[in-house]
């Protein structure tokens, strides 16, 4: 055996023999520097976008979870956002926004950077042109990724956006604050009567979930249509958004408005078609809250979907869409925008 047939048994024996070595080696080939600026990318531009608009996050999840009942204490954008206010203070407007950071910078990286891995799979390395069918598809598998790895975080996030928002009245605060209408809930508080209920925190509320309500699958209770609107959500997102920045910005009129612009007109039209599963979602997220007390308590998603149009009828799918548009255009825009700064200053293009 020659010297040049003994190098391969001998790298195979140094590979087997280091286990760490051919680990390491596979890891680097695929964490490039290009794909971990994808990421740092995603995750500054997530947590940009969501920040900005947390007051109208809270009231989107506040009107989505209240439904149209009787007694509802949230009605319009600018009431509601008075009303935390007085009750609350600024803080109220960024109550639940620590864990939205906490979950959506991982959920922006891992989403930003798997739909362009995805992209140049799809497109063998930009030899193949991209049409909007496979942006689609891999705007929706880059979506459904990202909600996997951090739903526990979203349904937590969501208890913590409601735990203090004084959703429906009591028949107590009734008593103490006339003029207001009785209706079932323990979530009651304003200036007349201030709630009772322990803060919660991340860790404590994440253990209150598991220990009451099944463990570590109560995590990920609602995530089927999670998934189910978050794809088709994701895919749009992304497919409008190339598609708007080859009409709005052509080579040489690339600004800064004209890109906010795309992101805000991608954002909108995609949320407004998908918006239902998000109302479908936060309802799975909290039916298991209070026994009842929110007003409602769901067997599973398509009981949820018959329950909602038998009540509500199909207004009921669309609850805080309002205050959602007034988010989504903003966040959207700032999102895809910051995105292309941060990758831009990271030397990726």
């Amino acid at each position: 055996m020659t010297s040049s047939d003994k190098q391969p048994q001998v790298a195979k024996e140094y590979i087997s023999s280091n286990p760490r070595s051919s680990l390491t080696q596979a890891v680097t080939q695929y964490f490039t520097p290009e794909l971990a600026s994808y990421f740092v990318a995603g995750g500054v531009a997530g947590a940009a976008s969501r920040t900005i608009v947390s007051p109208l996050e809270r009231i989107k999840i506040i009107q989505q979870i209240q439904s149209g009942a009787k007694g509802g204490q949230y009605h319009g954008v600018w009431r509601s956002l008075v009303r935390i206010w007085n009750e609350e203070g600024f803080k109220g407007f960024m109550r639940g926004n620590g864990i939205n950071c906490l979950r959506i910078v991982p959920y922006s990286a891992v989403q930003f950077s798997t739909y362009e891995t995805l992209k140049k799979i799809f497109s063998s390395n930009g030899a193949v042109p991209l049409d909007t069918p496979t942006r689609l598809l891999a705007g929706a598998l880059a979506g459904i990724t990202s909600v996997s790895t951090t739903y526990p975080l979203d349904l937590v996030r969501a208890r913590l956006s409601i735990v203090s928002a004084s959703l429906y009245v009591s028949e107590q605060a009734s008593s103490k604050a006339p003029g207001i209408a009785p209706t079932l809930a323990s979530t009651y508080h304003t200036s007349a009567v201030k709630a009772t209920a322990a803060p919660h925190g991340i860790v404590s509320m994440t253990l209150k979930i598991m220990r009451e309500e099944g463990g570590v699958r109560a995590l990920y209770r609602g995530l089927v249509p999670t998934a189910l609107g978050v794809a088709p959500y994701v895919g749009l997102n992304f497919s409008c958004y190339e598609l708007l920045r080859g009409i709005i910005t052509p080579p040489g009129k690339e600004t800064a408005p004209r890109k906010l612009t795309c992101g805000a007109l991608a954002g909108s039209f995609s949320q407004t078609l998908t918006y239902p599963f998000d109302v479908l979602r936060r309802k799975m997220q909290v039916t298991a809250m209070g026994d009842g007390a929110l007003g409602y308590k769901y067997n599973g998603a398509i009981d949820a979907v018959f329950t909602i149009l038998r009540t509500e009828g199909i207004r009921g799918l669309y609850h805080g869409l309002w205050p959602n548009l007034l988010k989504v255009a903003p966040s959207i825009a700032t999102s895809f925008y910051t995105y292309e700064l941060v990758k831009k200053w990271l030397g990726t293009t």
